[in-house]
């Protein structure tokens, strides 16, 4: 009998692993692709972090949406900036993989776009200021997922 209840168990908690949704079919995954990078600002820097990238990082991807290399960015600051492995997250959405992969027209329209003045100072601040003030912790590339209505 206890046998019995054991491989009943045993089936029971199997199942789910032979549930498993199938794509296109009980979700999808978005075109557009999302990048994600987590910094860990050094405590009480993170305004002197915010204006280093409005001049770097906001400002080219503004110009890199203007120009419709990609769709939109976000920076994103923790309400709890000493917790965790990082505070602060750099979000760029992109409407599908190719446009993050190399391309010489899009890199010479960016920098006409962006500036030699442009690239000396991001330059400056990236070598010098930012290993000051901060870790990058880490770098995603993602997709949103979509689920289809149950049918049961």
């Amino acid at each position: 009998m206890k046998r019995l209840i054991a491989l009943g168990l045993a089936a029971a908690l199997a199942t789910p692993a032979a549930a498993q949704l199938k794509p296109y079919e009980d979700f999808t995954l978005s075109d557009s692709v999302v990048t994600m990078n987590t910094v860990k600002v050094k405590e009480n820097m993170i305004n002197d972090y915010l204006q280093g990238i409005r001049n770097t990082w906001v400002a080219s991807n503004a110009v890199a949406k203007r120009l419709g290399h990609m769709r939109d960015y976000r920076v994103l600051v923790s309400d709890l900036p000493n917790s965790g492995d990082f505070n602060v997250v750099l979000v760029a959405e992109f409407a599908n993989t190719s446009d993050l992969a190399p391309n010489k027209a899009r890199y010479e329209a960016f920098m006409k776009a962006w500036g030699t003045a442009n690239e000396a100072a991001t330059r400056t601040t990236t070598t010098t200021v930012y290993p000051n003030l901060r870790s990058i912790t880490g770098q995603y590339v993602m997709r949103e997922v979509t689920f289809m209505p149950a049918t049961k």
